[in-house]
């Protein structure tokens, strides 16, 4: 009961943000469906199993799930290698069967490892990548399909080749409708939602949609010859008889349960959407302006649930996507209801207003998108890393280079191993500390001492000077390798061949493991 009071109490700040990521979730579902070569109902299915049956399941408080661009490619060569669409969606609930066995199996602490700086960098990145992708939708180009984050693009193009090309394609009155929804989305947000709260009810992508449809209907009007194509336009099957509407859904052929390739696109399919859901969840709760931190084991079985019933259905795969969460966060949702929400009002409209839905410019939406990106990398998010210095910075710009080259799960796994090698880096430098006054050398071990400190203590030793004095301090180390520990101890036993007087310091308390050389002096004859 206190949590339905919970969500309602929410209601006036979810259901304008559900309309919001309805509105970025409608384009995305289908083009992402004509991306991955399968009915573009099946787009719209799984955006409304993932806003609906996962926004139930899932513990996330803010996270949006539905098809994912980083699936396409799998997806494709899935259904291309299948012997039908229909053996393809056996796969999707047998990913999700192997979804739900991770959750329960809690491997959802994987996620965890992920360093923040990458996290950080990979909202940035998506930030960049919507920007970037959409900037040919926003002039009236539309041949790479919505909702592509990967740097080589079906059309042959890439990221950055693609927007030139656009350039060659250039639609006046989508650049029109797409610079007028900009200024609208600015607007609306930095000065009308900051002195009334009626407009904060309001969201701005609503508006924009509204402005896009008024002035592309006045153009069909009067001046048919500038107005924007339907290949601008948004692209839903209409069904004309509910019998009709109930043929987009189509079932697995559950024939093919013997079928090897069958299971193998099934793990293939459920390792990548869990690794992309868990990376989206660490993303979404640090989007999160309350910080709340999502169970990711029972994520993980809220997306095997949803897979099975999407595939059951005729959907496409689902997972956590960032694009829909971080439009759900900027438009200030606080509670799960919005994606709930979004899911309800995706069924509904594409249920009953569809030649409505197909009224709405691309330009329009791009322009949203657009916006959302903006939110996603703006200046000072690269300002505060390159504050923070070198070690910071460098695996966030490295793992940002990575998306935006490659596609999101590879560039995240280049910036994980980035970050782990500045990490280490980082930890090799501060585990060793040495300081020489006049002959007098002091060797300080602080942390975990690793074999990866072994020649630089080995190294700095032996260079030590005849007739001189080493303290070697392991009091404030944690860890010291055996490596280390008999490098010293060699030095030690042949330090009075040089003269040299040593001394090891070690805390009462931590065996380090040293076999002679306890707290003592080792002083030549």
């Amino acid at each position: 009961m206190r949590r339905l009071q919970h969500y309602v109490s929410n209601l006036s700040s979810d259901f304008p943000a559900s309309v919001v990521v309805f509105l970025v979730a409608l384009p995305l579902c289908l083009g992402i469906a004509l991306g991955s070569n399968a009915p573009l109902f099946s787009g719209i299915i799984a955006g409304i199993v993932g806003g609906i049956v996962i926004g139930i399941f899932s513990g996330s408080h803010l996270s949006v799930s539905g098809p994912a661009a980083g699936l396409t490619a799998i997806v494709a060569a899935a259904i291309a290698k299948l012997p039908h669409f229909e053996a393809f969606l056996l796969a999707v609930v047998i990913a999700g069967a192997f979804q739900l066995a991770l959750g329960y199996l809690k491997a959802g602490v994987l996620g965890d490892y992920v360093p923040s700086s990458v996290i950080k960098a990979m909202l940035a990145a998506i930030g960049l990548i919507l920007i970037l992708k959409q900037l040919p939708h926003l002039v009236g180009y539309d041949a790479d399909f919505e909702g592509d984050e990967s740097f080589r693009q079906p059309d042959g193009e890439n990221t950055f080749t693609g927007i030139f090309t656009a350039l060659n394609y250039f639609m006046p009155l989508a650049a029109a409708i797409g610079l007028v929804s900009l200024g609208i989305m600015v607007f609306w947000e930095k000065f009308l939602a900051a002195k009334s709260k009626f407009f904060q009810l309001v969201p701005a992508p609503l508006i924009v949609v509204l402005a896009g449809v008024g002035i592309n209907a006045w153009f069909l009007q009067n001046m048919p010859e500038y107005a924007l194509q339907s290949k601008n336009l948004v692209k839903i099957p209409v069904a004309e008889s509910f019998q009709g509407f109930l043929s987009f859904f189509t079932f697995p052929d559950w024939k093919q349960l013997t079928n090897i390739q069958v299971w193998a696109s099934a793990l293939t399919l459920a390792i990548v959407a869990s690794l992309e859901t868990l990376l989206n969840i660490e993303a979404a709760d640090e989007l999160d302006p309350y910080q709340r931190v999502t169970p990711t084991n029972r994520e993980l079985k809220a997306q095997g649930i949803g897979n099975m019933l999407s595939g059951l259905l005729g959907g496409l795969p689902v997972t956590s996507v960032i694009v829909r969460t971080s439009a759900n966060v900027n438009s200030g949702a606080k509670s799960k209801m919005s994606a709930i929400l979004h899911g309800i009002l995706l069924l509904l409209c594409v249920a009953f207003i569809p030649k409505i839905l197909n009224l709405i410019p691309l330009p329009a939406l791009a322009a949203v998108l657009i916006y959302t990106g903006f939110k996603l990398a703006k200046p000072s998010i690269f300002r505060e890393f390159y504050t923070k210095g070198f070690d910071q910075f460098a695996p966030f710009l490295i793992t940002i280079l990575a998306i935006l080259f490659t596609d999101l799960l590879m560039g995240i796994m280049i910036g994980c191993l980035a970050g782990l090698f500045f990490v280490m880096r980082s930890n090799f430098k501060s585990a060793v500390f040495v300081v020489n006054d006049e002959n007098r050398y002091l060797f300080r071990l602080r942390k975990d001492v690793s074999f990866l400190n072994k020649p630089i203590i080995k190294r700095k030793l032996e260079k030590v000077p005849e007739n001189a004095y080493v303290l070697i301090d392991a009091t404030r180390a944690d860890f010291i390798d055996k490596d280390v520990i008999e490098v010293i101890e060699d030095f030690m036993k042949h330090a009075h061949l040089k003269n040299i007087n040593t001394e090891l310091k070690k805390s009462l308390y931590k065996e380090q493991g040293f076999s002679k050389y306890h707290n003592q002096q080792n002083i030549p004859a």
